[in-house]
């Protein structure tokens, strides 16, 4: 293990040391790419694409519409067509294909949320206390919180994931990058389509929309979605499946009908409307509103670790049973949400626009879990007294609105383009929580309730400036955000029934938590410098310097009133340097990006296991554990050698390491330890060719990808270092066209070879209970589409 650590450690760095000597060398040889040796002329315009070439694709990273090849900033950005083309249909299976990027579904115990990093920075707890660090938006309206954060990707025009700290431009929480969906827009253009598919596990999955044109000025556009399918690790009755058990549970099931449900299921509906107003170039309008409906079983986790070997079901089952001494919590997640937004733009000048966006969402998630994920863990073996098991019950209520206000002009002859603005968000979630634990005292319960009101708020400003000095291609980017955030955590910690704690919760002092106001006031500036040359139209060379940051709080779990008042933290901070080059070589049919970046993590947020500093016991702590320095190399590739062949990858390499660390934090983590949770190297590649059949047969276009994670660093869970092992993935699919190309059959596979893979691990309450789970990813599975334009 030493041995291969060792071996990609090396060949990192000698990647990161090379990287610029290899942007100098395209750099110096971009004039061969030019029209025009003595001139660097400016790129040129997406009509000008040969036919053969790369496609362009316009985004709106830096409030203005740019090609993406103009922008310097490290963006992977995806199309309708190529979301197809690799049959995803939400976030989480986009960025499983872009460098740097880790985008998981949250395991049972954090309910229907994500995890989500970039450039190993991020956040996978759901609580609302908590910031997100990776910034999620659709159509450019800010999702605060992780929870609901699987999106499906329905009615989308493109995505950009948007790579390093975006302070100044996405704002909020950005601190590794931004995510941002972009629907299709309703135009003049009426039609739409409807799919429908059938596949593994009984999956179906239906999607349709359609455009109207109301009046001349008017258009209206609507979507929806409906998905179902059944889950894959079966949820078994431990006394059924092992009656004479040494522990004496008793089933609750007839013998052969042990298999009480099963965990992984989807089940999944979304309407989305539009409706824009367009009466002249100086107006557009877009009033938007969504809904979306989840009520499935909980996350597909098996339990890989216990002290008692007779709870490790196997790889596709668990007896996890969801219930404590005297509670039943369920084992499924609902969510019901939605929301709407007002986009509004002016044309107030030929060099000036206003732009503002008004959004209101609300949401409400329950969700059941099995912290110890076993029928109950005994301290004393047959002892059904001293049992070690935990679980509970979970609801939140989430309001969220928002008002950002842009402002967009140029003068001397567009010489200098400018954006300044303005954002406001509140937002209130109420966490209703019934826990009841078992692993502290054997033989004794530590049950509460808690129903904790959760107010956030933040203002900005913001300002950017690109300017053209008169230097032929040469362009430079500042700007500035400052940022003023209030956040207040109330803690509510009764009984059940309401009244003041007793048994072992008062023995442990909850009560004084009970009422206890926490609060957290701070303020940031931001920034962004950037330089960029334009050798040729074929490429493009940058050099950018920004920071971002992750807001403090208050630690949202405290055992104990000591870990409440000790357990703030401050805002973690990061500041990027970063170089990188975008080519379009031999006509444009060869798109390389490459970036380089080295980041300077400050204050890093982090969840303890070890409470020695805060008083001891159960720990419910997240603290500033330290800083570090991360180093990382990212490329992307896109090339259409010949008509109807296209090839796309992505490579990235991070290097990850704690330069100090806070002594309060006892033996969770070391200097030396990976200070994020992505794999060191991510890898990407897929390949398709379009065969046209000839005559009115139409066309067959076959597609395979590949993604590769290297192994992942957890924390020092179960005593050690530990790291979720490595894998690959192989995704198929081919697509049959008519002539016309209005109608499409397709039959697609993933995780072609059924390999067994874990997307995140749960273990922090190991060493009281003596059990851990993971997550485990979807097994093979196939499904037979048919698509209808019209």
């Amino acid at each position: 293990m030493h041995h291969l650590t060792h071996k990609r450690l090396t060949a990192g760095l000698r990647a990161s040391a090379s990287t610029a000597a290899l942007l100098s060398t395209l750099a110096i040889a971009a004039p061969a790419f030019a029209q025009d040796a003595g001139t660097a002329p400016a790129a040129p315009a997406a009509a000008e694409a040969p036919a053969t070439g790369q496609q362009d694709i316009v985004v709106t990273a830096q409030f203005r519409n740019q090609r993406l090849q103009d922008v310097p900033l490290a963006i992977t950005a995806v199309d309708s067509m190529m979301l197809d083309a690799r049959s995803q249909n939400n976030i989480t299976q986009v960025a499983k294909q872009a460098p740097s990027v880790v985008v998981v579904p949250a395991g049972g115990a954090f309910g229907p949320s994500i995890g989500a990093s970039i450039r190993g920075v991020g956040q996978f707890d759901f609580n609302p206390a908590y910031e997100p660090g990776v910034g999620l938006y659709i159509d450019d309206v800010y999702y605060a919180t992780l929870t609901g954060g699987v999106f499906d990707l329905l009615d989308l025009d493109r995505v950009e994931i948007l790579r390093g700290p975006q302070g100044t431009l996405a704002g909020r929480n950005s601190e590794g990058g931004a995510i941002k969906l972009y629907s299709k827009r309703p135009d003049a253009n009426e039609g739409g389509y409807v799919e429908a598919g059938y596949g593994a596990r009984n999956a179906i999955n239906l999607r349709g929309s359609a455009d109207f044109k109301i009046t001349d000025t008017l258009f209206g556009r609507v979507a929806g979605v409906f998905k179902r399918q059944d889950g894959f690790v079966d949820l078994v009755d431990y006394g059924c499946a092992r009656p004479g058990n040494p522990e004496n549970i008793a089933a609750t099931r007839a013998a052969g009908t042990c298999t009480v449900d099963k965990l992984g299921e989807t089940d999944y509906k979304g309407l989305r409307g539009q409706l824009r107003w367009n009466p002249s170039d100086a107006v557009d309008i877009t009033l938007s509103g969504d809904y979306t409906y989840q009520n499935q079983t909980n996350a597909p986790e098996v339990t890989t670790y216990s002290t008692n070997p007779n709870y490790l079901c196997g790889r596709y089952c668990t007896f996890a049973d969801f219930s404590t001494k005297g509670y039943n919590f369920q084992h499924t997640n609902q969510f019901k949400g939605g929301g709407g937004s007002l986009n509004a733009v002016f044309k107030l000048a030929d060099d000036l626009s206003l732009n503002s966006i008004t959004a209101y969402r609300a949401y409400t998630a329950t969700f059941g879990t099995d912290d110890d994920f076993s029928p109950g863990v005994e301290s004393t073996p047959g002892d059904p007294n001293t049992r070690k098991e935990a679980g509970g019950f979970n609801r939140l209520r989430h309001h969220f609105f928002s008002q950002e206000v842009r402002l967009n002009g140029a003068f001397l002859d567009r010489a200098v383009e400018w954006t300044i603005g303005g954002y406001y968000s509140s937002q209130k979630t109420t966490y209703f929580t019934l826990q009841n634990i078992g692993y502290i005292v054997p033989g004794a319960y530590l049950t509460f309730m808690g129903n904790d009101p959760v107010n956030a708020n933040s203002k900005a400003a913001f300002a950017t400036a690109i300017i053209h000095p008169g230097i032929e291609g040469l362009t430079l980017t500042g700007g500035i955000r400052y940022t003023k955030e209030h956040k207040d955590y109330t803690f509510v910690r009764v009984n059940p029934d309401g009244s003041p704690l007793s048994g072992l919760a008062a023995a442990f002092g909850l009560g004084a938590l009970n009422g206890l106001t926490a609060k957290f006031d701070g303020d940031r500036v931001d920034y962004r410098a950037s330089v960029d040359y334009r050798f040729s139209p074929a490429v493009l060379l940058y050099g950018t310097i920004s920071t971002g940051f992750k807001g403090g709080g208050t630690s949202a779990r405290p055992f104990t009133a000591q870990q409440a008042l000790q357990g703030t933290f401050k805002p973690e901070t990061l500041t990027n340097y970063e170089i990188g080059i975008k080519t379009d070589l031999f006509d444009r049919r060869l798109r390389l990006n490459l970036s380089a970046y080295i980041d300077e993590y400050k204050d890093i947020q982090l969840p303890l296991r070890d409470c020695t500093a805060y008083g001891g016991g159960p720990c419910g702590v997240v603290a500033n554990a330290g800083n570090a320095r991360n180093k990382g190399v990212e490329l992307e590739i896109s090339a259409t050698p010949t008509p109807g062949l296209n090839i796309d990858g992505s490579m990235s390499y991070i290097h990850s390491r704690l330069t100090t660390v806070s002594a309060a934090l006892g033996s969770d983590y070391r200097i030396g330890d990976p200070a994020t949770f992505s794999p060191a190297w991510q890898a990407s590649a897929g390949i398709q060719y379009k065969a046209q059949l000839g005559g009115n047969a139409g066309s067959i276009t076959p597609r395979v990808d590949y993604t590769y994670n290297d192994r992942q660093f957890t924390g020092r869970a179960l005593g050690f270092a530990y790291y979720l092992p490595a894998y690959s993935l192989v995704n198929a699919r081919l697509t049959w066209r008519n002539s016309k190309e209005d109608l499409e059959f397709s039959a697609s596979v993933t995780n072609l070879f059924d390999k067994y893979y874990y997307n995140s691990m749960f273990a922090s309450v190991y060493s009281f209970s003596g059990t851990a789970y993971q997550q485990i990813g979807r097994p093979r599975e196939w499904m037979l589409t048919v698509k209808k334009t019209f």
